[in-house]
């Protein structure tokens, strides 16, 4: 094997290291001179650290089916529950869940998850058991966090 594919390998790997920490960063945006960026750090319930920062033009050009469908998910009052509770307490099993978002039956709680995960916020930890995505987590608090903001929720 030579260094420039052991170098490749190793740039991929850390790539990957990244994206599984969740602290994978998008490029930094052309000098255009309009940027938006946003950035958290996490300690509980999982260590995390997050940061993007794009040019405003790129973000308004990509498709809006795939955030619409986090949009939506995070829009109905069980779903914005569940990923409260995941927030705060880490993994929590379906039980939890189904009480956090005040749902009567498990067949509620798995339409909801299933809004979830196919729109990558949530995944199941183990049988019975969900998580935040560790790339997810970040990025959902200050979806939730702006949208106190834009509703006055976070003004005195």
């Amino acid at each position: 094997m030579d260094s420039e594919d052991l170098q490749q390998r190793l740039e991929a790997l850390e790539q990957r290291v990244a994206a599984l920490e969740g602290a994978q960063r998008a490029e930094p945006a052309e000098p255009s001179g309009s940027v938006v960026q946003y950035q958290g750090n996490l300690v509980e319930p999982v260590e995390l650290e997050w940061r993007i920062q794009v040019d405003p033009a790129r973000v308004l050009d990509m498709p809006d089916g795939p955030r619409t469908d986090v949009l939506a998910a995070l829009g109905h009052p069980a779903r914005a529950a569940i990923v409260r509770l995941l927030a705060q307490s880490g993994p929590q099993h379906t039980a939890a869940l189904q009480e956090a978002a005040g749902l009567s039956s498990t067949g509620q709680l798995y339409h909801h998850l299933k809004s979830l995960t196919g729109c990558g916020l949530v995944e199941q930890d183990k049988r019975g058991t969900y998580r935040l995505r560790a790339q997810a987590t970040i990025p959902a608090l200050i979806l939730l966090t702006a949208a106190s903001d834009i509703a006055g929720q976070l003004r005195p």
